[in-house]
């Protein structure tokens, strides 16, 4: 069955390389799904990277005896990249998925170097991400949305992206 995926990753680049901080996604059916990776280096992140991504990612270890269950339950976001990959085709299931994302190609290569190259996505997958910009730009360029959640939050953006195309739609 073919369903709309809007995702959203937060990276590290640095003109050769892109680096998976975290993705979020939120399917049309309301599901989502938030991870972070625990093998970027955070080293190589430019300040503007550190002030508005890394700075609002949640604890890696929280402790349940002291941290709030809403910290606690944030930071079991943290997951190896395989596990990453695992997640995310157990989330899409059988679907094929249509995905979108805003500004999308960086998201896209993001995505599939989770799975190793483009060649290597699961066969009900898409080799493309289709961008809200450009079907922003096709309708004239309207003023979008105001993002409200917390931003470059990447499951805050995939559900701005998902209120874009419903707009624009």
């Amino acid at each position: 069955m073919e369903k709309k995926y809007f995702y959203d990753t937060e990276f590290i680049e640095d003109g050769k390389t892109i680096d998976l901080i975290s993705i979020g996604i939120v399917c049309e059916d309301g599901r989502t799904y938030y991870a972070i990776s625990t093998e970027f280096n955070p080293k190589k992140a430019s300040q503007w990277v550190k002030d508005n991504v890394l700075s609002k990612l949640p604890p890696r270890l929280a402790n349940p005896m002291y941290e709030s269950p809403r910290i606690y339950e944030a930071s079991r976001a943290w997951k190896k990249r395989e596990q990453i990959k695992k997640d995310i085709i157990a989330f899409v299931g059988e679907d094929k998925p249509e995905l979108w994302a805003y500004y999308a190609d960086y998201d896209h290569v993001a995505l599939c170097q989770l799975f190793g190259t483009m060649m290597n996505l699961p066969d009900n997958f898409p080799m493309y991400t289709r961008d809200i910009k450009q079907l922003c730009d096709d309708k004239g360029n309207p003023k979008l949305p105001k993002q409200t959640e917390n931003e470059h939050n990447a499951l805050a953006d995939a559900k701005w992206n998902k209120q874009c195309y419903e707009f624009l739609t």
